[in-house]
Order: C-alpha cells, then structure tokens, then sequence
C-alpha cells in the first residue's frame, strides 16, 4: 500500500469534495481517497505508487490547485 498526501488550495464545500473525489478517483491503481474541503487536504491510498504528476492533473482538472504535502 502506498499513501500519498496533497494540500489542495480552492475548496470551499461539499461539491469541491466530489469533484476532486471523481477525478482522483479516475486513476489506475487508487484504492481510496480522502479528501477535505475544510481542511484543503487530500489522502490518497493505493496499491501500488500512482505518480504525483497524475494526482495532480487530476486535481487540476477538477478546478484545483494541489501540491505534494
């Protein structure tokens, strides 16, 4: 198991949870994903390593920024 952790700047509620959870979720290899809107960070556990650069991209295209914490 691998965990990853990210501080995502942007989220405000609920909805920047989802969003974020649908397109990290996207990802090969991603078992689980938290993720906190209050907070701003994001857990995620897989299998095996999943690339920064595609956690990343997927937070992005959520409409969030993300840096490796």
């Amino acid at each position: 198991m691998s965990t990853s952790e990210y501080q995502v700047t942007g989220m405000s509620c609920g909805h920047c949870e989802v969003a974020i959870r649908g397109e990290v979720g996207q990802i090969p290899g991603v078992d689980s994903i938290d993720v906190s809107a209050q907070t701003g960070r994001l857990v995620v556990t897989s299998t095996e390593p999943v690339d920064d650069a595609a956690i990343l991209a997927a937070v992005d295209e959520a409409g969030y920024q993300a840096v490796r914490a």
